[in-house]
């Protein structure tokens, strides 16, 4: 009798236990994608960049790192990364050094060695180096995939032939840029040329790239426009369209360049709405301050309109946070159709350490007019001098690398309101990495 007693005793003591196991593993943590980022940190004696990677948990959003990683970045000096066909490839564009050495790529001193490094992406996140691509240009620097992944587009800062810059802009144009081309195998993910099929050369042959106006600042897609951001300050920034045809294909619009009226745009983001980030001060009225206050920075909104026009959108120029400065990048998060918040990401003033101005600022898209008003609780802070700003695959946590501070800092995404909060149960939201970072991606899981 006091057998069965303590058997049943034991019996229910494994049923508390089993429930209370299966309550644990409703939450257990996981991993729900993969952040990588590219480092100017040498791999080898080669000289090469690096790519750190790191698993994002799902309940809390910390990184752990990825056995095997950091890898080369096959190459040096590497400067933009892109995933493509659903997390299974990871491409790098490396600038290569300049006669010197260095990382600063100029017309008059050109960096050599310049490539784009294809990585396939384990299961388990790993990547392992496939193969090597190049440019048709000089001095490559941004680098974007069309919304499928079936084409790559690179923006070189210098076309290989001044001539050609001639055919398209005119008899008087002495330089250009240009914008190579790639087709993607979605089994090898191996890149092809796409051959200008719109402009033959002087000589008959068909150009291999597509060229564009001098001094380019960036370029993304916005719909079927490829849309690239130019100038200088002393000429101001202007936008030229390309339009994007049958097998990658670049044909030049009816609409010439568009002038902007700024001088010093650091970038073009396109997410529902083309936004282009300005260097240049803004006087403005907080709402509900009775004096003005200047922003050392703006954010100008834009409609797409026929063969890639720009038009402003009502309100016009948006302040950056007036304690931040130099926008670099934009995401925008919550919701579809372009979400309910955008952040900008400032990577602050760089030659002056004391003052580093570095940080996020966060604004609420207005549902019925689709203007930005600046979020309660903006700006949200960073590492020092940030590099890129990314979501992770599950939309609950924003991550930025922080350049100064060799760092990774990561956001728990209030999904009621937008604010930027601490992960939870971690105090100090940075990740150490092993050197200056210089651009980062997700993916989802792949296994």
């Amino acid at each position: 009798m006091k057998f069965m007693k303590f058997g049943k005793t034991l019996w229910m003591s494994a049923l508390s236990l089993g429930a209370i196991l299966g309550v644990t593993s409703c939450v257990q943590s996981y991993t729900v994608g993969f952040l990588y980022v590219t480092g100017t940190v040498t791999a080898d004696s080669t000289g090469n960049g690096i790519i750190s990677g790191f698993k994002i948990d799902h309940n809390t959003g910390r990184l752990i790192r990825i056995n095997g990683l950091p890898v080369s970045s096959g190459g040096s000096n590497p400067e933009r990364a892109l995933m493509i066909q659903a997390g299974k490839f990871l491409y790098v564009l490396n600038r290569g050094t300049n006669a010197s050495g260095g990382s600063v790529c100029t017309s008059s001193d050109p960096c050599q060695g310049a490539n784009i490094t294809q990585f396939a992406v384990g299961g388990n996140g790993i990547l392992t180096p496939q193969q090597t691509f190049y440019t048709q240009g000089i001095n490559p620097f941004r680098m974007v995939a069309d919304s499928s992944g079936t084409f790559i587009y690179v923006l070189d800062h210098d076309a290989p032939d001044t001539a050609a810059c001639a055919l398209v802009f005119g008899s008087s144009t002495t330089s250009c840029g240009d914008i190579t081309a790639f087709q993607v195998d979605p089994v090898t993910g191996r890149l092809s040329l796409v051959v200008n099929a719109q402009v033959t050369a002087a000589n008959g042959s068909a150009l291999t790239y597509f060229p564009i106006p001098a001094n380019p600042i960036d370029f993304n897609f916005a719909n079927n426009y490829l849309l690239t951001l130019f100038g200088t300050p002393a000429t101001g920034d202007y936008v030229f369209p390309y339009t994007r045809g049958g097998g990658g294909q670049l044909s030049v619009n009816q609409n010439s360049s568009q002038p902007l009226n700024i001088k010093q745009a650091t970038a073009l983001v396109y997410s529902s709405f083309v936004y282009v980030l300005d260097n240049e001060p803004i006087t403005y009225t907080p709402q509900g301050a009775s004096s003005p206050v200047t922003s050392p920075s703006q954010i100008l909104p834009y409609t797409i309109g026929s063969n890639g026009a720009l038009q402003s959108q009502t309100g016009g120029a948006v302040p950056d946070d007036p304690s931040l400065s130099n926008p670099i990048y934009l995401i925008s998060a919550g919701g579809t159709g372009g979400g309910k918040w955008v952040y900008v990401l400032n990577q602050g003033d760089n030659s002056n350490t004391n003052v580093q101005q570095s940080g996020i600022a966060g604004y609420v898209i207005d549902s019925s007019t689709r203007q930005l008003t600046t979020m309660s609780g903006s700006p949200f802070g960073t590492g020092g001098g940030p590099r890129c700003i990314v979501e992770d695959p599950s939309s609950q946590f924003i991550y930025t690398a922080n350049y100064n501070d060799s760092s990774v800092t990561g956001r728990l995404l209030d999904q009621n309101v937008g604010n930027l909060d601490a992960l939870p149960g971690k105090a100090n939201q940075q990740y150490a990495l092993d050197g200056p970072p210089t651009w980062c991606v997700v993916s989802g899981r792949t296994n």
